[in-house]
């Protein structure tokens, strides 16, 4: 390495520890480099966003993509509008992992590339909470209030104030919101 290449490391390590520290300090967090760095709320004003969202850095986002205020979008997850408008609502919850599509390739794969990519708009409504890693495929429309379990395969649109988890995802039950209170009931 040459001196310069020192310089730079010595740089980086010394801005990494004064960052790790504010950040365990003030949030009682640990992150990676890149997390110290970035801001996610600038992030969700530069693409757009409703006011007071948050989208992680390594959130990947595509295309026609819009998020409605107060929505957090955690760390590694992909929102695809490359094939439709994507639309999240207002106060949603997309935890780590989640991935939802407006396209997909399959036919174009199993016709070696002689069919189309499929396309369609997706959205998620209002006050949506999605568990980690769950899936949103193209064409689906989540409604208001939906409970989306961890790892839910959502394959088909969702009707307001459900609860659905599975592969594919099922409604297994209801929200119910009243004022400031929540219930959550099972089938």
């Amino acid at each position: 390495m040459t001196d310069r290449n020192n310089d730079w490391d010595k740089v980086l390590r010394v801005l990494y520890a004064e960052k790790r520290d504010q950040t365990r300090k003030k949030w009682k967090r640990i992150l990676p480099f890149d997390e110290l760095l970035f801001d996610r709320w600038e992030k969700a004003k530069y693409m757009g966003a409703g006011k007071g969202a948050s989208i992680y850095h390594n959130c990947y986002v595509y295309g026609n993509v819009s998020i409605g205020k107060s929505t957090w979008v955690g760390p590694f997850t992909l929102l695809d509008g490359s094939g439709g408008k994507l639309t999240i609502g207002d106060n949603c919850s997309i935890s780590s992992g989640v991935q939802i599509y407006t396209h997909n390739t399959v036919r174009w794969a199993l016709s070696g590339g002689k069919a189309k990519f499929e396309m369609a708009s997706t959205s998620v409504g209002n006050n949506c909470y999605l568990g980690p890693y769950a899936i949103v495929t193209m064409g689906v429309k989540i409604g208001n209030n939906c409970l989306i379990g961890a790892q839910t395969l959502v394959n088909k649109s969702i009707p307001a104030s459900s609860i659905v988890f599975g592969i594919p995802g099922r409604v297994v039950g209801k929200v119910k919101v009243s004022g400031k209170s929540v219930s959550l009931s099972y089938s």
